[in-house]
């Protein structure tokens, strides 16, 4: 096992599949000579060249669409967006595009294609650079959305996304790039749609994916010095989803909490809250818990910005709020 960041590990993840797969290249906004908007893409210019590589014009449209070309034509893109925030202005292409070709092809045709993006606050990028559509992908039949929380994950589920015969929308977050984490010296994958129980409990059920996987284990970790022994399912993808897993954990604590760190009105935190009601609603203690962002776009100001992302404090106080523990 190796020691590195979740950055080092989406780069580690390229440079195996471009070494792998010669179908394999990646399109983008500033990847090549600029080394990518979060130096993902660092060095990949220099050792895999500009027909592997391909800096392209800032037209999310232009590019999207012919990654979903390529993908098409019997190639594997992997297209990266400088913010997942950009992705409406291919809304088109995704939604209406890569994600319906292989279902009105009668399977004839597929679409192994990756659109990875960084997405959610946290780093002062204001109110349209901070966002997280993810949610609204993961709504969208035809596309599979993957969204690692650790170094681990994110190199073994990029692997299985560029492997993958349908479009993947491959979310990091942001504040996760420099998260350090333990990975195999090995090629390994983590499969796509399979939830991971990150920490055993007996008391309640924390539910959360990428980034609010971190806030949901510090918030474990302050609940058991108090003696609540709390459960954290990372869902790792919110396309497929893995709700067994969830339920499973559920009817054995009696008591949920979901968080969601996108805006909590109609958000993907809510879907997931009610389908643990429906399956599970003879086993709670109450009703699920929910912790959702603030629904006000994100201001600039460090201060004002993390008022808007849901903080560990935040999930203790609506435990102890819901359930009384």
């Amino acid at each position: 096992m190796t020691e590195i960041t979740f950055r080092q590990a989406l780069q580690r993840g390229l440079r195996e599949a471009l070494d792998a797969d010669p179908d394999v290249f990646l399109m983008g906004e500033d990847i090549g000579k600029y080394d990518g908007a979060y130096a993902v893409t660092q060095g990949l210019l220099d050792t895999y060249g500009p027909d592997r590589i391909r800096d392209t014009p800032i037209s999310e449209a232009a590019f999207v669409g012919a990654g979903v070309g390529a993908a098409v034509a019997g190639l594997r893109p992997v297209v990266e967006l400088m913010s997942m925030s950009f992705s409406l202005v291919a809304s088109d292409q995704i939604v209406n595009m890569a994600a319906k070709i292989r279902y009105m092809s009668g399977g004839q045709v597929k679409v192994p294609m990756v659109l990875r993006a960084p997405t959610g606050g946290g780093v002062q990028l204001a109110a349209t650079h901070s966002q997280s559509f993810e949610n609204w992908y993961a709504s969208t039949p035809g596309l599979k959305v993957v969204t690692p929380s650790s170094p681990y994950d994110a190199l073994g589920l990029l692997r299985s996304s560029i492997e993958d015969d349908n479009p993947v929308v491959f979310a990091e977050n942001a504040l996760l790039y420099g998260v350090r984490g333990e990975v195999p010296d090995d090629e390994y994958r983590v499969p796509i749609g399979v939830a991971a129980v990150k920490r055993a409990g007996t008391d309640i059920t924390l539910v959360g994916w990428a980034h609010g996987v971190v806030t949901l284990l510090d918030a474990a970790e302050k609940l058991a010095e108090t003696g609540v022994s709390a459960e954290v399912i990372d869902l790792r993808t919110l396309r497929p989803l893995d709700m067994d897993t969830v339920v499973e954990s559920v009817e054995r604590t009696g008591r949920a909490l979901v968080l969601d760190e996108n805006w909590r009105t109609a958000g993907l935190g809510a879907e997931i809250a009610a389908e643990i009601g429906y399956r599970s609603s003879d086993y709670l203690d109450g009703p699920v818990a929910r912790v959702g962002g603030a629904d006000a776009p994100a201001p600039y100001t460090r201060p004002l910005e993390q008022l808007g992302i849901p903080q560990t404090q935040w999930v203790i106080d609506e435990i102890e709020k819901t359930y009384g523990i």
